[in-house]
């Protein structure tokens, strides 16, 4: 095991790359449910996990608090952050604000190309909700929602949207009362119809549609996760 070292005392710049990989793989973990909300991120056990120093480790906790995935607490340290009820309905209401629009125009503007890369998502999604991988088929169904912003051509919206994304991952590992509904759903599906015969005023529909459905399937009160360690996570024990 690799101890993460106590390099305080040590003028060191961190190591971008190290912390950027770091702060990836912890990342796709919380989006896949893998690390729940309310866990604590511990300096030393991150850094054994990864083998990186703490500079590196403290480096990627600032990247993923900035993104709003942690929340750093003044002498406790950092825990996965665990949106409020509130919060929950202000991030679906921001999404159902700017997605149906932004589906429209990529229902506008979109190619052959495009349409193969949100097939591949969707075929992964339904690959991962066979393999019983329900965390990983809701980080894909996210993915495939920050690809239409893209297709849209909306660099500033889809910046937005792919914190907004962010920020349901944790809302659905907190508050989700029916799974079945990513087996329900056929709105991906249905997008890419629309976005196949340049449908815009469906896609703005099925799109506005799709989000209801999903905030359906919360069940908004007062929750808490049970956290595992990251050894259990990363199996590095």
């Amino acid at each position: 095991m690799t101890e993460a070292t106590d390099d305080t005392s040590i003028p060191q710049t961190p190591s971008l790359g190290g912390s950027a990989h770091v702060a990836e793989k912890l990342a796709l973990a919380i989006h896949e449910h893998r690390i729940l909300p309310g866990t604590k991120l511990s300096e030393d056990e991150v850094g054994e996990v990864f083998g990186v120093s703490r500079t590196v480790v403290r480096a990627a906790l600032q990247q993923l608090s900035h993104d709003q995935l942690i929340t750093l607490k003044r002498n406790r340290g950092a825990f996965v952050a665990q949106p409020s009820i509130h919060e929950a309905r202000e991030v679906f209401e921001a999404r159902a604000l700017l997605e149906p629009r932004t589906a429209r125009s990529a229902a506008e503007r979109t190619t052959a190309a495009d349409m193969v890369r949100l097939q591949t998502h969707i075929d992964a999604e339904h690959a991962a909700l066979a393999a019983g991988d329900v965390g990983r088929a809701v980080y894909l169904s996210g993915q495939f929602h920050i690809e239409i912003a893209r297709i849209a051509q909306q660099d500033t919206i889809r910046e937005f949207i792919t914190q907004l994304v962010a920020r349901s991952s944790l809302i659905i590992a907190l508050y989700w009362q029916r799974r079945s509904a990513l087996c329900e759903s056929h709105a991906h599906n249905a997008l890419m119809r629309a976005l196949v015969a340049h449908d815009g005023t469906l896609a703005e529909e099925v799109m506005q549609g799709h989000l209801l459905d999903l905030v359906s399937s919360l069940d908004l009160q007062n929750r808490a996760a049970t956290p595992r360690s990251l050894h259990e996570v990363f199996g590095t024990r």
